[in-house]
């Protein structure tokens, strides 16, 4: 009962940050739509294109950002994860080097590109599978991601291939949203600011919200212009501080993905144009292939895991010609 009642607790801070973020966007709509437009405007036309082009950015800005948050992460197909029998085979091994071969006769079979610092494949322990190129295990979510990026509180989700258009879509939105927000209260600032010695609620209110639309917009924007410049190089952020192994090359490559700007925007945002701007799943890949900028083909991959495979054999029968030697020796010496 009490690891349900912690779970239960745990769970709901997680959720703190999305409730935060959902309590500052009914405020700023009660503080424009009211405050602003419909007790400080007296054009009636300024007060109805005011909130006409304010809701359109509201829109666009909420529902981006719930997608971000409530669309399921992508897991790796079941292909990717071991069977009974090689998890069987794992637990009874003597050594690493038993394991590692069960893990690269599994992934021999398998549409990989990239592998470990050491030559073997990427295997994840907790979630007994061999990790897809580009995918990661998120210890919060406790589960493997496909082309994970990072996880974020902010959105209680990880941000990965199924959402990552959702959340530069939410990053864009937003800093329109407080841009927005900044040009059209600037002129009801400027006024307020002189006249801040007569205290009135509604002031409060439009005073505060000028100072948080240049807050969060100035902070946001920061974001969207590294994650725009990681879009560029088609580049995640764990990719970006420790760029991925290619098994053709034996060499770490941080553009080991990057073919072009418009082709990695492609990959992301899809080929339309209309639908690119638009919080809907347009992505040009199925989270586990992806062409490279290095040529190489799947054929020289399985190259590379049989030679691999060759001298894990080899290196075993050389260990068990050791072992047998010393035992010939002890009982030599006895």
């Amino acid at each position: 009962m009490e690891n349900v009642c912690l779970n239960n607790c745990v769970r709901f801070t997680k959720w703190i940050p999305v409730i935060f973020i959902s309590c500052v966007i009914g405020w700023s709509y009660y503080a424009y739509i009211v405050q602003l437009c419909l007790l400080c405007i007296d054009q009636m036309s300024k007060k109805v294109i005011y909130i006409f082009l304010y809701h359109i950015f509201l829109i666009m800005f909420t529902w981006s950002y719930f997608q971000t948050i409530f669309t399921p992460i992508e897991k790796p197909s079941n292909e990717f994860y071991l069977r009974d029998t090689d998890i069987y085979q794992m637990e009874i091994s003597e050594n690493e080097l038993a394991k590692k071969s069960v893990i690269d006769k599994k992934a021999k079979d398998l549409p990989l590109l990239t592998r470990t610092s050491t030559g073997g494949a990427r295997y994840c322990d907790k979630c007994k599978c061999i990790k897809p190129d580009r995918s990661h295990h998120c210890g919060v979510c406790q589960t493997c991601v496909l082309k994970m990026d990072h996880h974020c509180p902010w959105v209680n989700n990880c941000v990965g291939y199924s959402n990552y258009k959702f959340f530069i879509l939410f990053l864009f939105y937003a800093v329109l949203y407080c841009l927005y927000i900044f040009a059209t209260s600037l002129e009801y600032f400027i006024k307020f600011w002189n006249e801040i010695q007569s205290f009135q609620a509604g002031k409060f209110h439009l005073l505060l919200l000028f100072f948080v639309a240049i807050m969060f917009g100035i902070s946001i924007f920061t974001l969207l212009a590294y994650h725009i410049y990681l879009l560029s190089r088609n580049c995640t952020t764990l990719e970006s501080f420790r760029a991925p192994i290619f098994i053709s090359t034996g060499m770490s490559d941080k553009n080991g993905f990057n073919l072009s700007k418009l082709e990695n925007c492609r990959q992301v945002f899809g080929n339309s144009l209309m639908k690119a701007f638009l919080p809907i799943c347009t992505s040009n890949n199925d989270g586990i292939n992806f062409p490279t900028s290095i040529k190489q083909s799947l054929a020289a991959s399985t190259q590379n895991y049989n030679a691999n495979d060759s001298l894990l054999l080899n290196e075993r029968q050389a260990l068990n010609t050791s072992k047998k030697m010393m035992d010939q020796i002890r009982i030599t010496m006895e």
